[in-house]
């Protein structure tokens, strides 16, 4: 366990992970370009720890639970924050993140009586992913740099973000019943 956790792409999970707390502190404290700053920096790290991964042949069975759970808990927690200082609406954080808790229950109950710990992400997960990251940026950088096409992002991820997040829980649900009737597979990921 300790060597897995020693691996570069690892470290950079652990990094996102720690980074979470001063990204809240930042949009608690409105300083929302520094907030901007260190979702970049949270962005970076989560697109070079895969390829870090691939590159240094580095792929470990902690980094493929870490890095979606890492995502999961930053978004999730970036959509509350964001409906507490009131730039996001009640009704898109609700489902995020019932959405992001069913998931977790759902796989862990999948585990728990089928053994099943292969949980690959779909299109519409990946979609959703992708709306909700253009979403939260968008949101926080509005408040330092009001463009119109940042607007426009924010306005349009934000819709995205609520439909897709529906979608993508149905879909998940339906891949799940499906797998109850599958043979078991190996392979731990969790599904977005």
């Amino acid at each position: 366990m300790f060597r897995q956790l020693r691996a570069l792409p690892n470290q950079l999970t652990l990094l996102r992970l720690s980074i979470i707390p001063f990204i809240v502190l930042a949009i608690l404290d409105s300083h929302y370009h520094r907030a901007f700053v260190l979702m970049v920096v949270a962005g970076v790290s989560d697109g070079l720890d895969g390829t870090l991964a691939r590159i240094f042949r580095q792929r470990t069975e902690l980094g493929s639970y870490l890095d979606p759970i890492a995502d999961k808990l930053l978004l999730s927690t970036l959509f509350l924050v964001l409906l507490h200082v009131g730039l996001v609406s009640m009704r898109i954080t609700v489902l995020v993140f019932s959405r992001d808790v069913g998931i977790v229950i759902v796989a862990a109950l999948l585990y728990a009586t089928t053994g099943t710990r292969d949980f690959h992400p779909s299109w519409v997960g990946k979609a959703n992913t992708l709306a909700q990251i253009l979403a939260v940026s968008s949101v926080v950088l509005a408040q330092t740099h009001a463009a119109r096409w940042v607007l426009w992002v924010r306005y349009w991820s934000l819709h995205a973000t609520l439909w897709l997040t529906v979608l993508s829980g149905f879909h998940y649900l339906w891949r799940s019943g499906q797998r109850l009737g599958s043979p078991v597979e190996d392979g731990p990921r969790l599904g977005n």
